[in-house]
């Protein structure tokens, strides 16, 4: 009797101390900060886009409340992707159990902790995040006045390459951080002088008349052929003369990007992107007059070169609808494009890309086979987000398979981003009308593989490194923002 007392009463002690351990409030120490440092850091530190930096106890406790807020309601840590589909290796999203233990501890009275306990706080550089760069190209000297509207400037700058270069790393990088609100930099082809005596191209006639060109600013008529639904026919969306071609993939476009939530573009071991001998860059930059004082920009891209030739070629393409049209005051316009690619492609990462009206966005392939898969849902798409999603393994499309990129547009008063929803709205350079594209990154061959895949049609290959963000790829025409 005395024994089982005595053991009732062990077992009663034990449950009690279990209890308490389980209601013990986290700290900032041993259990908020390595969620902070793991999720947040890399943004929030001194010197980059975040309004404050969260390394220290100090920084973190006036701002408690509003990070519980953020986390509960996932605003904070950015990431759109719906995580039935797919799986990522920049997710920067929390678990439940990390957000309730964020919780838990701003509700219990935000405790330090035990200093031993904090690990060492992450160190950023305010240096190149790729290292060293072999080549820095500027734009040059820029100057901006105190106040007005948003300016989007574009920059040609020779690379004066006499030799194609293979580049493994890409760092946009603004001269300015004050100013730049967001920037893109592509590989174009020097222009060639027409031949004297050729014939005009009818279909490129039609399209300068399609396109109004009004400064730094381009945007379609709004009396032009309005074709929301791009997968009537495949690529029915494109303006004359502007389909994309698969054999001319990856030859061109986005080289690297700097956008909020976004790192240094850094392609796959053993693939590098090409920049041909005696192409152009293009800078495309978006400013703004935040300051209310005159500033100065001279934004560069910094690249790392391969030592030798790639194994293969890093490429990427971008499909869009650029005959859209937003009626005014319509909560829930349809917008999409699809292609059939016509060889086999490993998928490295997607980029859905609209502008302030965007709302949701999906990427969807129909194999030869029939089989459907979704690849991509982002519910609540945001325009100050634009996430490259970059796959924890290249995804096998085989030849024949389609692509449909469908996405919806609110340009209703409900939109809290929507700058005017009386407006009818159609494509356009500025943020303030509108676009809708989807950018696939892919190699045509699985990594460490000399050859193609020849086995099932939905066959996974090896995983791939994590990687910085993958930088978008807009079309040769029209030019993206």
């Amino acid at each position: 009797m005395h024994e089982m007392k005595y053991t009732l009463l062990a077992l009663a002690s034990f449950i009690a101390t279990a209890c308490t351990a389980t209601a013990a409030v986290p700290t900032f120490t041993a259990d908020v900060a390595p969620l902070l440092y793991g999720h947040c850091t890399v943004c929030h530190h001194a010197n980059d886009l975040a309004p404050m930096s969260l390394l220290s106890y100090q920084e973190v406790k006036p701002w408690a409340a509003a990070i519980r807020e953020a986390v509960l309601t996932r605003t904070m840590p950015p990431w759109k992707a719906d995580p039935h589909y797919g799986k990522f290796t920049n997710d920067s999203s929390l678990t439940d159990r990390e957000i309730a233990t964020i919780k838990a501890w701003v509700d219990g009275g935000k405790p330090e902790g035990d200093p031993a306990k904090l690990p060492a706080p992450p160190s950023y550089s305010t240096d190149w995040k790729i290292g060293k760069p072999d080549a820095i190209i500027a734009i040059p000297r820029h100057e901006l006045t105190a106040k007005g509207p948003d300016e989007y400037e574009n920059f040609t700058v020779p690379t004066n390459f006499t030799e194609d270069r293979w580049v493994t790393a890409a760092e946009l990088r603004p001269g300015n951080r004050k100013v730049v609100h967001h920037g893109h930099v592509q590989v174009v082809q020097a222009p060639t002088a027409k031949k004297a005596g050729a014939p005009a191209d009818p279909q490129a006639e039609y399209r300068k008349y399609l396109m109004i060109h009004e400064g730094k600013l381009s945007w379609l008529r709004m009396d032009a052929p309005v074709i929301n639904d791009g997968c009537v026919v495949d690529d029915n969306s494109y303006l004359p003369g502007s389909k994309p071609v698969d054999a001319n993939f990856g030859a061109w476009g986005m080289l690297a990007s700097y956008l909020p939530g976004r790192e240094a573009d850094v392609y796959p071991a053993g693939t590098a992107r090409r920049i041909p001998a005696g192409s152009n860059l293009v800078f495309q930059l978006h400013y703004s007059h935040s300051t209310g004082k005159p500033e100065v920009d001279e934004t560069s891209v910094g690249l790392l070169f391969a030592k030798e030739p790639p194994a293969q070629a890093a490429k990427r393409v971008d499909l869009g609808n650029h005959m859209l049209r937003l009626p005014a005051g319509d909560p829930n316009v349809e917008v999409t494009e699809c292609h059939t690619f016509k060889q086999d492609m490993y998928v490295t990462s997607l980029t859905p890309h609209m502008h302030l009206r965007g709302k949701d966005a999906k990427f969807d392939v129909t194999y030869p086979d029939g089989k459907r898969e979704t690849l991509l849902l982002v519910p609540k798409y945001n325009f100050n987000w634009q996430i490259t999603y970059r796959l924890a393994e290249p995804k096998y499309l085989p030849a024949g398979t389609r692509l449909a990129i469908i996405s919806h547009f609110d340009n209703s008063p409900n939109n809290p981003l929507n700058p005017d929803p009386t407006q009818v709205v159609r494509w356009g350079d500025a943020s303030e009308m509108e676009m809708m594209d989807g950018w696939i990154e892919y190699l045509d061959k699985p990594l460490g593989s000399p050859q193609g895949k020849s086995g099932a049609l939905h066959a996974e290959s090896a995983p791939i490194a994590s990687l910085p963000n993958h930088p978008p790829a807009p079309a040769p025409l029209p030019v993206k923002q």
